[in-house]
């Protein structure tokens, strides 16, 4: 059986009806700012949620819910026996991803949620020690890990063989 991390973005079957949070519902740069010969406003000028990351941290918050539900699951005695149960669970996350990949971090906070969502997905990379993975996914690893690290986020793999994590 697949675990967790290599799921197919296909199961969609019984996603909720929540809407989350995408790129174009947070302000731009420009509007708020952050582009100081474009604009003369201020971030004091700007909704909350253009300049921190209060609705990605909570989406990661979710993400990091909903991604523990589904390895409770696969680690439970019958996996089979809850594929179902898999593949719902799998449905709720998938709008919760997409949602975390189009938001932009305005934050340290908040590029560790995204940190940890690619770490998630690219779980792969951290199967083997890092000195025999290729060099793109070692770039890629090592990144994550920085980013992790600076936000004061822990990676969220669970045993990895890696001792170097």
């Amino acid at each position: 059986m697949k675990s967790a991390s290599f799921r197919s973005p296909t199961t969609e079957a019984n996603v909720s009806q929540t809407k989350f949070p995408t790129a174009s519902d947070v302000t731009s740069d420009r509007e708020c700012g952050a582009g100081a010969q474009r604009s003369t406003a201020s971030p004091l000028d700007c909704p909350a949620e253009a300049t921190d990351d209060a609705a990605l941290l909570a989406l990661g918050k979710q993400f990091e819910e909903i991604a523990a539900e589904i390895q409770k699951l696969y680690n439970s005695a019958s996996s089979h026996g809850h594929l179902e149960q898999i593949e719902a669970t799998l449905g709720r996350l998938h709008p919760v991803e997409t949602a975390i990949m189009a938001m932009p971090a305005r934050t340290v906070a908040g590029l560790g949620v995204k940190a940890r969502h690619a770490a998630y997905v690219m779980s792969e990379y951290w199967n083997g020690p890092i000195d025999r993975i290729d060099w793109d996914a070692r770039a890629v690893r090592l990144l994550i890990e920085a980013v992790c690290e600076s936000a004061g986020t822990p990676l969220p793999l669970h045993g990895a063989p890696d001792a170097e994590r």
